[in-house]
């Protein structure tokens, strides 16, 4: 993960590394979490090359978390690929229905048209199922952080509750004796 100062000195970043250097946008909190996480599968879907840029600064204007949203963009990488393609592609053919609404007009097309109608009807499919994927995974992301969130900040509260519980009771112990 890239540093503040390492995103600062980038070439391409230099003109708006004043914005980026914003502490609200690398602070934890329970708003820029739940956002940087949907901006990260968002991008992590949705353009194949330069997901981590395209979150960072789509991370600008939505003030969600710069290095959370850059971080969660690895959901996709060249070692998964494969898999998200096939996913992608499947994903595309259900929500499109196509074997069914196409049925046999796609063999007549197929002989008229070459094996270039085959490959752009595969291309096309896998990008209407990325694209499908991109809005899903930003969606139960954003959900999912937020939940995940709130765990955690109430499962903290309470552990400092009992501290502080604990605490008074020495306190009474200590006093009653």
């Amino acid at each position: 993960m890239p540093t503040r100062e390492e995103m600062a000195e980038n070439r391409f970043l230099k003109p708006i590394a004043h914005r980026f250097l914003s502490p609200e946008l690398w602070r934890f909190t329970r708003r820029s979490v739940p956002r940087g996480v949907a901006l990260g599968l968002f991008a992590a879907f949705i353009v194949p090359i330069g997901q981590i840029f395209l979150a960072a600064f789509m991370a600008l204007p939505a003030r969600a978390n710069v290095p959370l949203a850059a971080l969660v963009t690895f959901v996709t990488n060249p070692f998964t690929l494969p898999f998200w393609l096939f996913f992608a592609n499947r994903t595309g053919h259900v929500v499109l229905n196509l074997d069914a609404a196409v049925g046999a007009g796609a063999g007549r097309l197929a002989e008229d048209t070459g094996a270039l109608a085959g490959w752009l009807e595969v291309g096309g499919v896998t990008a209407f199922g990325f694209l499908v994927l991109a809005l899903v995974s930003a969606a139960v992301g954003y959900l999912a952080a937020g939940f995940v969130w709130r765990f955690l900040v109430a499962r903290r509260r309470e552990k400092r509750l009992e501290r502080m519980e604990a605490r008074l009771d020495e306190r009474l112990g200590e006093e009653s004796e």
